[in-house]
C-alpha cells in the first residue's frame, strides 16, 4: 500500500516539474531570453501605481462620504448608502469592470480608457468596502467627546472634520492598509481591458517570446517586492502614531 502512494507520489510529482520545465538535468529556466524586454515590463509599476493610489484616494474619500451617510439619522440616506455596499460587495469584481468598459459607451456615448474604465471600478467598489471600515472607526470613538462637541455648540460637519474623523482614521489605518494592498493586487484585472499595467506588459511579452513562465514570475516578483514595501511603510506610519500617544 505504502508502495503504491509513493509512485503515485512520484508520479504526480514528476507531471508537476514537466510542467513547470524543471527536467532532471536542472531547472529550465532562462530569464536571459527576456532580458531585453525587462525596461518594458518595469514600465508598467508606475502605471500600476497609478491606478491603485488614484483609486484608493476616490474611494477612501468616497467611502468616507457613505459612512457618515450611514450613521446619519436621514434615513433615504441612510437606505442609499446600504443599498451601494450591497450591491458592490455583492457582484463580482471583474463583472463590475466589464460593465463599466464595454456598457458606458452604450448609454452615455463617451468611451472611457482602460486606466479610466479601472480607476471608476476600483474606486466604487473600494469605496463600499471601506465605507463599512470607516464606520466602525467613527463608532469607536468615544460618545463623550461627540456630545461634548455638540453641547459647546460645534457645528457638525467641524465635529467630523476635526475631531471625530482624524481619531476613527488613527484607528484603522492597518484595515485601510489592507485595503490599498487589496487594490495594489486586484489591479491586474485591468490588463483584461487593454490597460498597460504589469500584468498586460508581461502578458504581451509572453506572446511575443512564446515563454510563459520567465515574464509571468518576473511580474510576480515586481508586485510582491512593491506589497512588500508598502507594508514596511504603512507599519513605520502606525509606529509612529502610536508613539505619539
Amino acid at each position: 500500500m505504502r508502495q503504491e502512494s509513493m509512485e503515485t507520489y512520484l508520479f504526480g510529482l514528476s507531471g508537476l516539474l514537466g510542467l513547470l520545465g524543471i527536467q532532471g538535468q536542472g531547472l529550465v529556466l532562462d530569464f536571459s531570453k527576456i532580458s531585453d524586454s525587462f525596461p518594458y515590463i518595469l514600465w508598467g509599476i508606475p502605471v500600476t501605481l497609478a491606478f491603485s493610489v488614484t483609486s484608493a484616494l476616490i474611494g477612501f474619500t468616497w467611502g468616507t462620504v457613505l459612512s457618515i451617510f450611514k450613521i446619519t439619522n436621514l434615513k433615504p440616506l441612510k437606505w442609499f448608502a446600504d443599498a451601494y455596499t450591497s450591491v458592490f460587495r455583492g457582484t463580482p469584481l471583474i463583472l463590475q469592470l466589464a460593465i463599466i468598459y464595454f456598457a458606458t459607451p452604450q448609454l452615455t456615448g463617451f468611451t472611457p480608457s482602460g486606466f479610466q474604465a479601472g480607476v471608476a471600478t476600483f474606486a466604487l467598489n473600494s469605496a463600499a468596502y471601506s465605507s463599512e471600515t470607516i464606520r466602525g472607526g467613527i463608532m469607536a470613538v468615544d460618545k463623550g467627546q461627540r456630545e461634548a462637541a455638540m453641547t459647546l455648540g460645534v457645528a457638525y460637519p467641524v465635529m467630523m472634520w476635526d475631531i471625530i474623523l482624524p481619531q476613527a482614521f488613527k484607528n484603522i489605518l492597518p484595515a485601510l492598509v489592507n485595503e490599498m494592498i487589496a487594490l495594489l493586487k486586484d489591479s491586474a484585472l485591468v490588463s483584461t481591458v487593454g490597460a498597460l499595467d504589469l500584468m498586460r506588459r508581461g502578458q504581451v511579452v509572453a506572446a511575443e517570446k512564446f515563454i510563459y513562465f520567465e515574464p509571468l514570475i518576473f511580474v510576480a516578483i515586481i508586485y510582491y517586492l512593491m506589497v512588500i514595501a508598502l507594508t514596511s511603510v504603512a507599519k513605520n506610519l502606525e509606529t509612529r502614531m502610536r508613539k505619539s500617544d
